[in-house]
């Protein structure tokens, strides 16, 4: 068997786990693409490709589309965090090139990493009025 060839389990191909990852995962999308994405510690990375007919008539357009996506998925899997990724293409993905479609399609990997919580607290902003201290006198509230 060839180890390039992308295997059966790395798809997402049933209905209903489409439906499940439509409702209950998380979106973020640019102009040409949507990513549906969600977490699942106990399964591999998966992709799942929707190409409708509205992105490009011609079954060959929409064929690239997934080659050059299913490509890309392959080159990043060993990296991404567990679960399920579904790419919706959009109109404008017709137009794209292959190069601009993984683009977009890591940067919406980058948009949907989960982001750590900070270990600590915010600092104030440059420029703005530190806190007063308890010995700082109270201000005159004026007329009131």
């Amino acid at each position: 068997m060839n180890s390039t060839r992308f295997p059966r389990t790395a798809r997402v191909r049933a209905r209903s786990d489409f439906d499940r990852i439509f409702k209950h995962g998380r979106r973020v999308a640019l102009p040409v693409l949507a990513l549906h994405f969600q977490p699942d510690p106990d399964l591999a990375p998966r992709i799942g490709l929707a190409v409708s007919r509205k992105v490009d008539p011609h079954a060959v357009g929409r064929n690239r589309i997934k080659r050059v996506l299913r490509d890309a998925f392959r080159h990043v899997r060993d990296e991404l965090p567990r679960g399920d990724y579904v790419l919706v293409a959009r109109p404008g993905a017709s137009r794209c090139s292959g190069e601009e479609l993984r683009a977009a399609f890591l940067s919406l990997l980058k948009r949907a990493a989960p982001r750590p919580a900070p270990a600590l607290p915010a600092t104030a902003a440059p420029g703005t009025m530190p806190a007063a201290s308890p010995s700082d006198p109270m201000p005159d509230p004026g007329p009131g």
